[in-house]
């Protein structure tokens, strides 16, 4: 499902998000996170140790609500996780995709590429994207 004209706009302009996954025995576990628009999803970084990756690794179902800084508006995405980490990519595949998710969620280019760059090699982290089958909320 490729996104609508109109989530892209939303997310592109809103950041702040709260994903919820599955805990092993099924309860819910939600992450603020910060987000922005990536190929036909919504994606944020995570560092490789923290739950919601754990949680998504064995259940990709997700939901992510992006919202406006002041909650009065919405998009909710329900769909699966693709995880794009040192075990699924190549270094090349992952460091690209952290770079476009960081302009995409700070909406600027980083200062020093080469320092992010190793910075996100030594904290470990992985990007995820919220791949969506269904969207709703107040913002459409």
């Amino acid at each position: 499902m490729a996104l609508d004209p109109k989530v892209i706009e939303f997310v592109s302009e809103n950041h702040k998000a709260v994903l919820s996954t599955f805990r092993r025995d099924g309860a819910s576990q939600m992450s603020i996170v910060t987000t922005g628009p990536y190929k036909d999803g919504v994606a944020f970084s995570t560092t490789e140790d923290r739950a919601k990756l754990r949680n998504l690794e064995r259940d990709p179902r997700c939901s992510l609500l992006v919202s406006k800084d002041n909650w009065w508006g919405y998009v909710v995405l329900e769909g699966r996780a693709q995880i794009i980490s040192s075990k699924t990519a190549t270094p090349d595949e992952l460091r690209d995709a952290m770079r476009d998710v960081y302009r995409a969620a700070a909406g600027k280019e980083h200062p020093d590429w080469d320092e992010y760059d190793d910075a996100m090699v030594k904290e470990n982290r992985a990007t995820i994207v919220v791949i969506p089958d269904e969207v709703y909320g107040t913002a459409l």
